[in-house]
């Protein structure tokens, strides 16, 4: 062991610390509009443009993630991880200050934006600075964080909601975001040759605008404009025709962001299918489970926050322990439970949701939440421990990026879904039966996404159980 391995060692607690402040806050910000937006858009207006508030932070967020997990392999992770902290902190500002919903909209782009260099450079520094069997432990806490932090998001939105001062979400951002960077700014020690790179930005700017206008169609389509209509048409067709010429682009870029090995290992594309339905899933209960109960069930916003709860004990719980079952019998059978188990609560979910109550929905959160946590941690690791130090930081960033993208399409498609059940009966949306309907229909909608990720763990490739060596390796 070196000297800087010795004083690497030293230093790890307050990494940690760090890692899991800053992880949290950004995993909350995807969330925690939920239950607050009937204030927001009393305050600033905006009513028909704010689902844009979710799917534009996750998007731009999605997008940025393989660009920043490209740089991270050639100049470091420490500098990625600074840059979107200080983005992330003075969008979170202005977002505090803006004036209408358009204004709004965009400081929450610029917020995805840094949020996109955060998670997968923490989730590549605990790759980086621990072991495999190490890893077990230190990623359940970080899987158990950002589950909290999603979970919690609801809760403190309502509770800010409550108090008619939802601009107190974006402020409270500032001191956690301060701490995190002055602790990674002093503690955190990376030794890296610099290397020349290239970065795909011709394939980076394919993609977000390919996907916006997927998006865009999707949120935009029944609403702005008839499904089927010329424009609808074009949206879609545009959106595309961008994306396939993304992919033309990148086999033939000199280091693509997207790198055609990613897809060509069965591993890696397993687990990234799966990240994206696990992306799928959790957006579809957080963002719409607080807006049911409140408009079916009939209780407060914070009542309706905390009915998650159940999914941020679940989480943490399964988390925790699914390193010690990876150790012992592998990745894919731990990935294989942890599928059976999202998929069972989400169709249990879809079953109760048509006589809404707190304790049913509560028990079908906690069978998810475990289900999430046996799921999420196996394959993040298997992804990881697959690669060599130069690769993890795309292996991460594509593990991410599936995640966010999943979450940012899962939004439009499922808030889709449910504003074309609203609309078909006369667009009321504090109706009970109405939101009732809408609310089952997005429910069977997760199910689906629920059983892609119990499919993508019966396809990842058989293997032993890392051993000891392979554990310290790694």
């Amino acid at each position: 062991m070196t000297a800087h391995d010795i004083g690497l060692r030293s230093e790890r607690g307050p990494i940690l610390l760090a890692i899991m402040v800053t992880t949290g806050v950004v995993a909350m910000e995807a969330t925690v509009l939920a239950t607050a937006v009937t204030v927001i858009v009393d305050d600033i207006g905006g009513f028909a443009q704010y689902p844009w508030l979710f799917s534009i932070f996750l998007l731009t967020q999605a997008v940025t993630v393989p660009v920043y997990s490209k740089l991270a392999d050639t100049i470091g992770r420490k500098p990625i991880l600074l840059f979107g902290i200080a983005v992330f902190l003075l969008a979170s500002v202005l977002c505090a200050l803006a004036w209408d919903m358009t204004s709004l909209i965009v400081f929450r782009a610029v917020q995805g934006i840094g949020a996109g260099a955060v998670l997968p450079m923490t989730i590549t520094i605990v790759g980086d600075i621990y072991t495999v069997a190490e890893r077990a432990r230190v990623q359940g806490y970080i899987a158990s964080v950002w589950a909290m932090a999603s979970v919690a998001g609801p809760s403190l939105g309502g509770l800010f909601a409550m108090w008619d001062a939802w601009r107190w979400i974006f402020w409270i951002n500032l001191p956690l975001c301060i701490l995190a960077f002055v602790m990674l700014a002093r503690r955190y020690r990376e030794e890296l040759t610099p290397t020349r790179h290239r970065i795909d930005y011709l394939g980076a700017t394919l993609l977000m605008v390919g996907l916006t206008l997927i998006l865009l169609g999707t949120l935009e389509g029944g609403v702005a404009w008839e499904w089927t209509s010329p424009i609808s048409f074009a949206v879609f067709g545009t959106g595309a025709a961008l994306l396939v010429i993304f992919a033309f682009v990148e086999a033939r870029a000199a280091e693509p962001i997207l790198p055609g090995w990613l897809f060509r290992r069965r591993l890696l594309t397993t687990t990234n299918v799966l990240g994206a339905a696990i992306g799928v899933v959790l957006i579809g209960v957080t963002a719409f489970i607080p807006t049911y109960l409140v408009t079916a069930a009939g209780v407060g916003p914070l009542v309706a926050g905390l009915t998650l709860a159940p999914l941020l004990i679940g989480w943490p719980i399964a988390a925790s322990q699914a390193g010690r079952l990876y150790l012992r019998w592998g990745f894919r059978p731990v990935a294989i439970l942890g599928g059976v188990l999202v998929t069972v609560g989400s169709i249990a979910l879809a079953w109760v949701s048509g006589t809404p109550h707190i304790v049913t929905v509560g028990a079908a959160c906690l069978i998810v939440g475990l289900g999430l946590g046996f799921s999420a941690v196996p394959t993040l690791v298997a992804a990881q421990s697959s690669v060599a130090w130069h690769g993890r930081g795309v292996v991460t960033g594509a593990n991410m990026f599936s995640r966010s993208a999943g979450q940012a399409v899962g939004a439009a498609i499922l808030g889709a879904v449910s504003n074309a059940i609203i609309a078909s009966r006369g667009g009321v949306e504090t109706d009970p039966a109405t939101m009732t309907a809408a609310s089952t229909a997005v429910f069977i909608g997760v199910s689906v996404a629920a059983l892609l990720i119990l499919v993508s763990a019966l396809a990842m490739p058989r293997e032993e159980a890392p051993s000891a060596g392979e554990q310290a390796r790694a």
